[in-house]
């Protein structure tokens, strides 16, 4: 069994083949052998119970009469011609045994005796008589129904041996050219069937040399092929055809992100999801930051700013693999230096783990030109609010001139006043100082250039800190503010002055609004602005509603884009809602139009509440 194991396929099948094929033959002839020899024996005693029934239907009278002479010639004649090797003896007995003739020329064999009372009509026996096998057959004669006597034929087996030893030889020949013709036949199926695996074999170890080329093996539809084994090869095959190919196209994509990935601009940091640990990065990190890669690979992308990571893998799980929405953060470099960069991560796989691939471009002069942008936008707005401030500012310094040229006219004059009214003006003249002073800082703090740090955030106060900015000039145009502030509203995270720098946008457009609209319908239209911050579920929330004339439905899909505006030429450069939607995104907030019509709008800004401390 264990040679069998170890031979080929091929060997095998031919070797099963042949010997089934070898063991049918056997089987076919041997039961082909058994039929003959049962079929011949039956004939050759049906032959010799004719002979022994047509002798005593011509001897009945001779056995009757015990004419010995009649019945020897009669039994001789039986034997004539083509009996004579057939018909080994005939002999004939009276009911009592008595032999009345027979054919034996010698003396009567004494071991045929025994049969003579068999009381069998017809009876086969083979017996050994002389060396020879003999069928001794042996039928009654009868004169009408009574038995008269018995005929005994013994025939000669050896004719059916020798019948059977023809038959053999025949079959033998047959069996021999069936042998040869299957022979070829099993070695010819062994090779068609193994053929395709052993291509198989061939390839495969091709394969694993490391030897690709299969323009040898033409593409085929095994759909169409009805074997299965040819099936099978043709779609190994295919298959790894369509394998390379994929290979061949996933090393050219491979090496594209490859070079992006060691040759683009901006810095790649490859962290593991769970850690943010840096696996890798791209030179351009390296230049950047000033860190070597080794260096690099042993910190964590936290290392280099403050961010909450959770926003990563908040984003990371919404975003299903897809790139992610960008954040603005401050990185330190090496050297102490700080630079402004926008992080946009998204989902992969590296080495079987789970990682973020973050990018982080430079946005330093970006950030700069956003702030200049904002720095004007607000001295346009205290430029256009200048009258109004300078009338502010001129009340306290009115008082002041006032109480200081009275004292001065005392002082002239020689004149005197009670101790209590000279205390009354200097506490008054101080009074109107400090309000003046009050004022002045006011307008520093809202005028000062914003930088891109973040901190704790009442959204109420920065409403209030604006409203005292603007409020006395909106009373001048005849526009009235409402406040509805919520005490208990959530901080947030972000910068006071970029926040004022949103409320100061909105409630300048709120202003321009009401203005248009009183310039449509009467000069004596009274403007109503209307201020609200709430809880909305995890969110603070403030709103600004103005009476004024509404945004048209073409238009609102379009107000946030930078340099659109609805205003007369002249009257606005269409920046004012793109930097506010810029500084909401900044602190992950959302701002949107909530209600527009022809006599009121509504903005809602909203920004996520702090989690835990800063």
């Amino acid at each position: 069994m264990k040679l069998f194991r170890n031979l080929s396929l091929k060997n095998k099948i031919f070797i099963s083949t042949f010997a089934i094929i070898m063991l049918l033959s056997c089987l076919i002839g041997l039961f082909t052998r058994w039929v003959l020899i049962n079929s011949l024996t039956s004939e050759l005693k049906l032959r010799g119970a004719g002979i022994a029934r047509g002798i005593a239907e011509g001897g009945s009278e001779f056995i009757l009469t015990r004419d010995r002479t009649e019945l020897t010639s009669l039994i001789y004649d039986a034997r004539v011609g083509e009996k004579e090797n057939l018909v080994n003896y005939i002999f004939v007995t009276d009911i009592r045994g008595y032999i009345i003739a027979h054919t034996f020329v010698e003396e009567f064999p004494e071991n045929l005796k025994k049969h003579f009372k068999s009381n069998t009509i017809i009876e086969s026996s083979l017996l050994q008589l002389n060396g020879y096998n003999i069928f001794d057959i042996v039928v009654s004669a009868k004169e009408g129904i009574y038995e008269i006597g018995r005929i005994h034929v013994g025939l000669n087996k050896s004719h059916i041996d020798n019948l059977i030893a023809k038959l053999r030889f025949t079959f033998i020949c047959f069996l021999s050219l069936v042998t040869v013709v299957f022979f070829f036949l099993s070695q010819f199926l062994s090779k068609y069937i193994t053929k395709p695996i052993s291509e198989l074999i061939m390839f495969s170890n091709s394969l694993s040399a490391g030897n690709y080329n299969i323009n040898d093996y033409p593409e085929t539809d095994e759909k169409s092929m009805k074997d299965e084994v040819w099936q099978l090869r043709h779609s190994f095959i295919n298959m790894t055809r369509h394998i390379i190919r994929s290979q061949s196209k996933l090393i050219i994509s491979e090496d594209k992100y490859r070079s992006l990935f060691a040759e683009g601009p901006n810095p790649v940091f490859v962290c593991e999801k769970s850690t943010l640990m840096i696996l890798d990065a791209n030179p351009a990190a390296v230049n950047k930051l000033g860190f070597s890669i080794e260096e690099l690979i042993k910190k964590s992308i936290l290392d280099f700013g403050n961010f909450d990571p959770q926003i990563l893998f908040k984003r990371s799980t919404s975003a299903n693999g897809k790139i992610l929405p960008k954040i603005k953060e401050e990185f330190i470099k090496k050297d102490g230096d700080k630079i402004f960069v926008s992080i946009h991560s998204s989902s992969a796989k590296y080495e079987n783990k789970d990682v973020l691939i973050i990018a982080t471009p430079d946005i330093s002069e970006i950030v700069e030109k956003d702030s200049q942008l904002i720095q004007a936008s607000k001295m346009t707005g205290l430029g256009i609010m200048s009258a109004s401030i300078a009338h502010e500012l001129n009340q306290p310094l009115n008082v002041i001139k006032m109480g200081s040229e009275f004292l001065l006219f005392l002082d002239e004059t020689g004149k005197d006043i009670s101790q209590e009214e000279q205390s009354k003006i200097i506490t008054e003249i101080n009074g109107q100082v400090d309000r003046a002073t009050e004022i002045i800082n006011r307008l520093k703090e809202f005028g000062r250039k914003a930088d891109f740090s973040r901190e704790r955030v009442n959204v109420n106060n920065q409403i209030k800190s604006v409203l005292k900015i603007v409020e006395k000039h909106f009373n001048l145009q005849s526009i009235c503010i409402e406040l509805s502030l919520d005490e208990n509203i959530s901080e947030i995270e972000a910068h006071g002055n970029r926040i004022e720098q949103v409320v100061f946008n909105l409630l300048t457009n709120a202003r321009d609004a009401i203005n248009q609209r009183r310039e449509h319908d009467s000069s004596d239209f009274k403007g109503l602005i209307r201020i609200e911050s709430f809880m909305n579920n995890d969110s603070t929330a403030f709103t600004i509603k103005d009476n004024g004339f509404g945004i048209p439905d073409k238009y609102r899909d379009r107000i946030f884009e930078a340099f659109f505006t609805t205003k007369k030429m002249g009257e606005g450069m269409g920046m004012g809602l793109s930097i506010i939607n810029g500084i909401v995104k900044d602190y992950n907030g959302y701002i949107e139009v909530i209600e527009s019509t022809g006599i009121e709008t509504v903005f809602k800004v909203k920004f996520p509440v702090i989690q835990g401390n800063l």
